[in-house]
């Protein structure tokens, strides 16, 4: 997905609002976002990747704070969050014994509501207070676009491309039903801190490197999968992939430049411009598979 004009406000948006988890030097943040404003003015083009552009806005906002994790406490706050939704998750998931298919159907509804754990996007609420509430109503919502009976086919190879720390543990849930469908999965996490992404602390930190077959790291803290600083393994692995499912938004913005397939973006359209670029409207739960004959 190329940059659009809105793309510059809500990001340094969210720098102002990690510069304020970080510290409360008012001179360093005003620092920071003027550091940060310099690279969006350099960098800035309707031709550009959105995310790559963010990728570099926010190394420079980590580098001015000297702090390489701003996020680290919120992380924490919101894993404590998802565990305890995460058996409400489970009841609804496995209610009444559905059948294979409305178990991937769920388990993936589950995961993609899991996608509202977003702190600093402008203009979207992710209180920890509230994610019970809103994960009921979503779910009780269903899918929007939901392309999963497309993909219950795709399983013998699976690389599950994650987002979120607190999503990584409804993204368990689709694991086991992969598992129970007989697929093979490869999980890919960030190679370093950025946002609140997963990195490999929260994959060992709740055993879930046990559910899946094998790990790898996207190769850096970029924003999404920058297939420049990819590591080659993970691009011999997603060629070889009967299914790339890929969670959120910044996933999207990177993946969608490419032609990797059959690949199924799973998300909540949390964002004008994404939504705009999938056609869709904003604040709809998707599960809608691409590059599929």
């Amino acid at each position: 997905m190329k940059m659009k004009p809105r793309c510059t406000y809500c990001l340094l948006s969210r720098v102002h609002f990690q510069s304020k988890l970080s510290t409360d030097d008012e001179d360093l943040i005003s620092k920071t976002i003027k550091e940060c404003l310099e690279v969006v003015t350099k960098n800035y083009s309707p031709d550009v990747v959105s995310a790559s552009v963010a990728t570099k806005v926010h190394r420079k906002c980590y580098e001015v704070l000297e702090d390489n994790d701003p996020y680290a406490v919120t992380k924490k706050l919101i894993d404590q969050a998802a565990l305890k939704v995460l058996p409400v998750a489970k009841e609804k998931i496995y209610e009444n014994s559905p059948d294979n298919g409305e178990l991937f159907r769920r388990a993936v509804l589950a995961s993609v509501v899991a996608n509202y754990f977003d702190f600093g996007i402008m203009g979207f609420d992710a209180s920890e207070d509230k994610f019970e509430g809103a994960f009921r109503k979503y779910f009780e919502h269903g899918l929007d676009v939901d392309d999963t009976p497309k993909m219950l086919g795709l399983m013998q190879d699976v690389v599950y491309i994650a987002d979120n720390c607190g999503e990584i543990l409804f993204d368990t849930l689709v694991f086991d039903i992969i598992k129970k469908l007989g697929g093979k999965i490869t999980l890919v996490v960030r190679g370093g801190p950025i946002l609140t992404d997963v990195t490999l602390e929260e994959v060992r930190e709740f055993e879930i490197d046990k559910k899946v077959d094998r790990v790898l790291t996207t190769g850096s803290n970029a924003v999404g999968v920058l297939i420049e600083e990819a590591p080659a393994e993970l691009l011999q692995a997603m060629k070889d992939a009967t299914l790339i499912i890929s969670k959120g938004m910044a996933n999207y913005e990177t993946l969608s430049e490419h032609n990797f397939g059959p690949i199924a973006y799973m998300l909540l359209t949390k964002c004008e411009c994404v939504a705009e670029d999938l056609g869709l409207e904003k604040d709809l739960s998707i599960a809608k598979l691409m590059n599929y004959p």
